[in-house]
């Protein structure tokens, strides 16, 4: 079976440019003697925003290897599939998020929930579980969690089906995400819905669960990063359990969707995977679109027009661009200065409100959100758009380089 390495980050390239520059970041990385695998991920929804299919997101992965001569681990990411739609993934990825989070909290047939309650009588006594689990919080998370666990199952076997991969033998990885849901589980509930894995025959290799907290788009966590780094370590512990108890692979471990720019998580969070001995897959996706336009808007003359009429756009169909979004994005609408007065912004002005760097006063939460959700603004520009990538190359593949190791890899992978 195909199997994640202990460290990997899902980085996103909404327009397959940025691929080389990525790279550069994990070589970084590598010669720091960290080895982190790169996830190329892209969502049904983000394909259908921009127009995409698939194998272009392979197509570019692909060229980015052939162009920097990347001999590492690399993965590329059905993100956010279920049964409807990932046949036309099947045949581009190695990689799938199988997203269930729709289907949390519906009812679970009675004579399934009987069936698990039978066979995992022994679970809250079960030998090392690092979470406190009675007979009445096995039924109650069954109950909540069992049907979801089965559309997990049935996507999975239908990726098996179309791959032809024999018993065993799976040339994919498997992540099931429950966190685009409203309520986090506890680590009690995370060992429950490992079981029903486990009884189903899925091999997950990474579980993204609902984290306390607000995760939003762009920006940092908002929420106790105490109490959360308590439930992370608890959940860690879980991932460890399953794997020996449960017969899951012993690859499998957390991760953590909307990641990126989560910079009062990660000394923790790092802290916690060495200490436990324990891998990570950190979900960062559009980061790098924002870091194109920050590129952009550092190269001056043509690349912050661009930059400045996506804002625009941006600004325009604020409620198009957010829709999609809404549960992840807090944007303060009256932070967001008009495009009138940001036309008038020269390129440090622009690049200080959208790079994330939180001891600049310039930089401004809600501007990023919105940049964040507006790339299909972007993709309406076209060739245009692209254009413009290819001409500024220098100053995007160093925003996008600097973004992913300095405040991301860095500080999560690489011990001080």
């Amino acid at each position: 079976m195909k199997t994640i390495e202990k460290y990997s980050i899902g980085t996103g390239d909404r327009f397959g440019r940025q691929g080389a520059a990525q790279i550069a970041a994990f070589r970084k990385a590598r010669e720091k003697g960290v080895k982190v695998a790169i996830v190329w991920n892209k969502s049904n929804r983000e394909h259908n925003l921009i127009g995409t299919q698939p194998a272009d997101q392979r197509a570019a992965a692909e060229a980015a290897i052939k162009k920097t001569g990347w001999d590492g681990p690399y993965h590329v990411d059905a993100d956010h599939v279920g049964l409807a739609t990932v046949d036309r993934f099947a045949a581009h990825c190695d990689f799938f998020t199988l997203d269930v989070a729709d289907f949390i909290g519906k009812p679970a047939d009675p004579a399934i929930v009987e069936a698990f309650m039978r066979k995992r009588a022994g679970l809250p006594s079960s030998p090392g579980l690092p979470a406190k689990l009675d007979e009445a919080t096995m039924r109650a998370a069954a109950e909540r969690y069992l049907y979801a666990v089965g559309e997990a199952a049935k996507t999975y076997r239908r990726v098996v089906e179309l791959r032809g991969c024999a018993p065993g033998e799976d040339d994919f990885v498997t992540e099931v995400s429950m966190d685009e849901t409203e309520s986090p589980q506890s680590p009690a509930e995370l060992a429950v819905i490992l079981a029903g894995l486990a009884d189903e025959g899925v091999p997950v290799q990474t579980i993204a669960p609902k984290f306390s907290g607000r995760f939003n788009k762009g920006v940092d966590y908002v929420g106790d990063v105490a109490d959360f780094l308590k439930e992370f370590e608890a959940d860690v512990k879980v991932t460890k359990w399953a794997s020996k108890a449960l017969g899951l692979p012993v690859s499998l471990k957390l991760s953590v969707h909307s990641g990126s720019d989560k910079f009062s998580l990660y000394k923790g969070i790092g802290a916690i995977i060495r200490r436990e001995d324990a891998g990570l897959h950190l979900k960062t996706a559009g980061t790098t679109w924002l870091e194109e336009i920050v590129g952009l808007a550092d190269s001056g003359g043509d690349g912050l027009i661009m930059a400045k009429e996506v804002y625009r756009a941006a600004y325009e169909s604020i409620d198009e661009c957010v829709a999609p979004y809404a549960t992840v994005v807090d944007i303060d609408r009256k932070k967001l200065p008009a495009p009138a007065e940001v036309d008038k912004w020269d390129g440090p002005a622009l690049v200080g409100a959208l790079r994330h760097v939180q001891s600049d006063k310039r930089f401004n939460p809600s501007m990023r959100q919105l940049v964040h959700v507006a790339f299909k603004v972007a993709a309406k520009m076209g060739d245009r758009y692209l254009t413009a990538l290819d001409r500024d190359e220098e100053a995007v593949s160093r925003n996008v380089t600097a973004n992913l190791w300095e405040r991301h890899i860095m500080p999560l992978f690489v011990a001080k």
